[in-house]
């Protein structure tokens, strides 16, 4: 990403200085920032990864919502569970995501653009906020919006919402070949 992004979701490195995120090895294959967001916000689902039990590494499917006004991702679930527990031990965690790839004619491999989120996990306390939240990520799925109401109304009091404050983005293209 460029000069603002890494301004943006992390410091810029400074001579002779080691910084917190590695650079992208391969720079012909980086996503500019507005690819990146892209794929945040249409990909509906993608994999969570925190420091589970044990310290092993604890990655599980989990659809999102990225919400463009605090550049934060939104994830809701139950109160209590191993994700849960981890999160709280360690607030550190990834997010991956990939889109449903394509191939270029006459070519059998695919060409995978994918996105990593490096963050900190908060809990979203205020209730308004879940539900609105809560609404935009239903919206994700269907735009029956009598139904995302009752089902908030069923669900929410028993949901949990958390955000991962991005601290680095980064994307790329991959091509399976």
């Amino acid at each position: 990403m460029g000069k603002r992004s890494k301004e943006k979701y992390g410091k810029m490195a400074v001579k002779g200085e080691k910084t917190m995120f590695r650079e992208m090895m391969r720079k012909k294959q980086e996503l500019p920032e507005t690819e990146c967001i892209d794929i945040l916000k249409t990909q509906l689902r993608g994999v969570l990864s925190v420091l589970g039990d044990d310290e092993y590494p604890y990655g599980m499917p989990i659809n999102h919502y990225y919400n463009e006004q605090d550049g934060k991702l939104y994830f809701h679930g139950g109160k209590r569970g191993h994700k849960i527990d981890a999160m709280k031990r360690h607030d550190k965690a990834s997010f991956c995501v990939y889109d449903e790839g394509f191939r270029r004619e006459g070519e059998w491999a695919l060409n995978i653009k994918s996105v990593i989120v490096f963050g900190r996990i908060e809990f979203i306390e205020d209730q308004q906020t879940v539900y609105r939240i809560s609404k935009e990520l239903s919206r994700k799925f269907t735009d029956d919006e009598e139904f995302i109401q009752q089902e908030i109304q069923r669900s929410g009091p028993g949901t949990l919402m958390f955000a991962l404050v991005p601290e680095h983005i980064t994307g790329k293209i991959v091509n399976e070949s």
